[in-house]
């Protein structure tokens, strides 16, 4: 198979995703995040790299939206709300996060293919993704890409998705979240 074929393979595999996600289960991420003061992402490896993206993509729209670890990130108190996405929901290092917030009292997301995994069981907000974890003898969803790339592509779009359903609950459009892209580059 050549690299145009592995494309189209993986185009389809993406488009069947969408039909595995409960709308009902999005729509509590995107009021979470509405109701929220500030917005928490985090995620390790690949999925980190989604988190982070759609945290700028938040910042975009106004939202007072940041990445677990990085320097300028504030405290995370009781009015804010923690996105983990993770394919497993057992990172160790994501748990002991979401152990700390579920003790400072903000809500708690999680985006994952296992929502009985042990941050699902943590979280207030469960949104189950299909995919394929690292370990492709576990789960029922079947991919040809290597480890969690379908977990991971499916997180970027759901998180666009998100960033959409969000804009038009608010009336934003493109125009105005340009007026906040970086301008210094």
């Amino acid at each position: 198979m050549n690299t145009k074929k592995y494309l189209a393979e993986i185009l389809k595999e993406l488009n069947r995703t969408a039909d595995f996600i409960s709308d009902d289960e999005a729509e509590k991420l995107v009021n979470g995040i509405l109701e929220a003061k500030k917005v928490f992402v985090a995620g390790a490896g690949r999925s980190g790299f989604m988190a982070k993206s759609f945290a700028m993509r938040m910042m975009h729209m106004g939202i007072d939206a940041y990445v677990i670890g990085e320097t300028v990130t504030p405290n995370f108190e009781e009015d804010d709300i923690l996105i983990i996405g993770s394919g497993s929901g057992e990172t160790k290092s994501l748990i002991s996060m979401v152990k700390k917030a579920r003790n400072i009292g903000g809500t708690i997301a999680a985006v994952t293919i296992f929502p009985e995994s042990t941050i699902g069981q943590l979280a207030d907000i469960k949104v189950k993704l299909p995919g394929s974890p690292k370990d492709q003898s576990e789960g029922d969803y079947k991919t040809i890409q290597p480890m969690g790339s379908l977990f991971e592509q499916t997180l970027l779009l759901f998180y666009d998705a998100t960033i959409l359903r969000f804009m038009e609950k608010k009336g934003l459009d493109t125009t105005k979240m340009y007026g906040k892209h970086a301008n210094l580059e």
